[in-house]
């Protein structure tokens, strides 16, 4: 902001740089509601489905398991193993929240460190759900804040160093990072671009073009507006797919469940 506002007054056009800001800002915070709009639909469900599921095994599993020793029959193997799990849990339960909560600190710590980062986020652009739309949002943001800096007068240089830092993913941050060591010694942005191996190659592509025609601006706010288009496409696509997929999965693993604590119900029911 500091960069676009003092090249908006060496210019003379510091309305101009202030109208392209609020326009970047607010595509800005609509990619980031997608993103939190994509995310927490799933992790919603699975929080309370996870909730649901340990209440079952802590205070519903031991009422019937009460009754089936009252029975003294032999119980069916899933009901056996469903038992068996609710045992565990509630002679571990403090445990298992001491690890659920250690675990998440240590990967807290793990991301926080260079290698760390590194690692974590190389691996969330190759995961298979979340990769293609992680890559689409990074590539749309990188696009967007690169487009508006230029257009805006900042150097080149001073635009790409800003965008690393923006990227939101260090394996982007660090292709950027070598994307402008190379200008520095002379090179074309698309050619150090294309040899990072982490945008697509229209992005590349089109970024040659806007070189070669000197409207390089023009080119990557056209590839930010389509990746954001496409990042419209991927959020819907992946909601569309993980709902029936959560759906499925909660059902099998609470029906089976049920199932299992009923099996000897249905047994004895039928010796009678």
């Amino acid at each position: 902001y500091m960069n676009m506002v003092a090249a908006g007054e060496v210019g003379g056009i510091l309305d101009t740089i202030l109208n392209r800001l609020a326009g970047y800002l607010e595509k800005a915070d609509k990619l980031k509601r997608q993103i939190k709009g994509a995310m927490s639909y799933p992790v919603v469900v699975v929080g309370v489905s996870g909730i649901v599921v340990a209440m079952l095994l802590l205070k519903v599993v031991p009422t019937f398991q009460e009754m089936f020793a009252e029975m003294g029959q032999t119980l069916p193997l899933p009901t056996q193993i469903v038992i068996g799990l609710s045992e565990w849990l509630q002679a571990n339960f403090l445990y298992c929240v001491v690890a659920m909560f250690a675990s998440y600190k240590a990967l807290t710590y793990f991301y926080s460190t260079p290698k760390g980062n590194l690692i974590l986020d190389a691996l969330l652009l190759k995961s298979p759900v979340f990769g293609d739309m992680l890559t689409k949002v990074a590539v749309a943001r990188f696009c967007r804040t690169l487009g508006t800096m230029v257009s805006s007068g900042v150097p080149i240089l001073e635009a790409l160093e800003i965008c690393s830092r923006t990227a939101g993913n260090k394996v982007i941050e660090n292709a950027v990072a070598k994307v402008r060591d190379a200008i520095s010694e002379g090179r074309s942005i698309s050619e150090p671009l294309t040899e990072a191996g982490v945008f697509p190659d229209m992005v590349c592509q089109m970024i040659s073009v806007g070189e070669a025609t000197g409207a390089l601006d023009v080119m990557l706010n056209k590839v930010a507006d389509f990746y954001e288009d496409e990042v419209d496409q991927a959020v819907e696509n992946m909601t569309s797919m993980m709902e029936p997929l959560i759906i499925v999965g909660l059902g099998t693993i609470i029906g089976g469940l049920v199932i299992a604590m009923y099996m000897p119900i249905f047994s004895m029911a039928s010796g009678i």
